[in-house]
């Protein structure tokens, strides 16, 4: 797994979008017993704490210790800097196991042949995300822009599976259907800014070219914020599955 945020962990903590308790309600509520939990790829924390719950115990790992800095604390969590493909859990731990925003970044094979070791035989299996927000048509077409054509290359070939709202990803589960979900969320224009400095592309521009790419549209983006309301609404993504008899 790429570690590409560790460089912006305390911006990631403060400026992305979080998820709502009633999504999360909603996962949890196709889960049976409730004992505990694993949140892989945890960042700060923000689907573990919710978890937490719902669950006598949440597990909530990490490659970048940085982000597990920076992650909310809560008496039944425990924090644990761990790579996704291999961890240290006993096998048919979990009755659940969430992964937000970050499963396009792992080697699918070997995270999988992990998930069936601990995750129990009746557990449920969760992967979702968000893709890239709407807002205002001015600042819509300026944020495309920068996604798009600024950034386009310098965007993980990864990335593409957010883009592709994980319908493309590997999902060797008996998948259970569910309802679309969206978040909305009314931000300043600085929080518009730290939200876009979080992103990995971005990091990768200002590494190869010693400038920011928001510089290229700043202004213009600053005028049609400021004009408009400042809502945000993110598309989530959302897949379930429990483990059927797929064998790597």
């Amino acid at each position: 797994m790429k570690d590409n945020f560790s460089a912006q962990a305390k911006t990631y903590a403060a400026y992305r979008p979080n998820y709502s308790q009633e999504f999360i309600d909603h996962i949890a509520s196709f889960v049976k017993d409730k004992e505990i939990a694993l949140d892989v790829a945890t960042g700060n924390g923000q689907v573990a704490v919710k978890l937490a719950k719902h669950f006598n115990t949440v597990y909530a790992t990490d490659i970048s210790q940085k982000q597990l800095d920076n992650a909310i604390p809560a008496d039944n969590i425990i924090y644990k800097m761990e790579r996704a493909e291999q961890t240290s859990f006993g096998d048919k731990m979990f009755d659940l196991i969430t992964v937000a925003q970050a499963i396009h970044w792992f080697d699918f094979e070997a995270f999988y042949k992990e998930v069936y070791r601990i995750l129990k035989p009746d557990g449920l299996f969760v992967v979702t995300g968000y893709g890239l927000f709407s807002t205002n048509p001015e600042s819509d077409r300026l944020i495309h822009h920068l996604h798009e054509d600024i950034l386009g290359d310098y965007w993980d070939p990864e990335r593409r599976y957010v883009d592709e709202n994980y319908q493309t990803i590997p999902f060797p589960f008996q998948e259970i259907k569910t309802k679309q979900f969206s978040e909305t969320f009314t931000w300043s224009f600085e929080h518009l800014l730290g939200y876009i400095e979080s992103w990995s592309a971005v990091q990768h521009y200002i590494r190869k070219n010693g400038t920011h790419p928001v510089d290229l549209i700043r202004d213009e983006l600053k005028e049609s914020w400021d004009k408009n309301d400042g809502k945000a609404e993110f598309p989530l993504l959302l897949r379930m599955g429990k483990i059927s008899d797929f064998r790597l």
